[in-house]
């Protein structure tokens, strides 16, 4: 079972371990407007999956901002937070915070994308929502970059998340070869 931290006190995570080489699974979240969005499989672009407990506290915030900034600078991209917060709550998140450039989606229907992702955190003060991860998928539904981040209430490597989504939008190769 993988783990990771919250305020360095180890808390478990449930679900399906997929790692980097694994196709990324087709789930449907929901939107702001409650609508269904799917993440994850073949799409012929890169997708960028920032999965966060809650748009509701300071890191998960910045982390948002962060990528809806630079979101606009890779070409062939899409971007999806995902969390497990109210679609009402993430579309005033929105509006307030001016996020244009990604989509927001929340797993709180049936933790789908939680179990399929592994990122569901199993005990400890937050089980029932998501930890802290990026997941970078390729034009070919290929997981080629993953972070768990060793300690939720710090921001992911956004510098490793993004390299990874800049070569990902490549379509010359499927993903698999070395």
């Amino acid at each position: 079972m993988a783990t990771t931290k919250l305020k360095g006190n180890v808390v478990n995570l449930s679900g399906a371990e997929l790692n980097v080489g694994a196709v990324a699974p087709v789930v449907k979240v929901v939107a702001q407007d409650l609508s269904e969005v799917e993440v994850g499989g073949q799409k012929g672009k890169a997708q960028i999956i920032v999965v966060v407990p809650s748009l509701d506290t300071p890191v998960c915030a910045a982390e948002t901002r962060k990528f809806n900034e630079e979101a606009a600078k890779i070409e062939n991209a899409e971007v999806t937070v995902v969390s497990m917060d109210l679609p009402f709550a993430m579309g005033r998140f929105c509006t307030t915070e001016g996020i244009e450039n990604l989509t927001v989606a929340s797993d709180f229907r049936n933790k789908a994308f939680s179990k399929f992702y592994g990122v569901l955190i199993a005990d400890g003060p937050l089980a029932g929502v998501t930890c802290r991860a990026v997941f970078v998928v390729n034009a070919s539904g290929v997981i080629t970059y993953k972070e768990i981040c060793p300690e939720i209430t710090e921001e992911p490597n956004y510098e490793g998340a993004l390299a990874a989504a800049k070569d990902a939008t490549s379509t010359s190769c499927c993903g698999t070869c070395q």
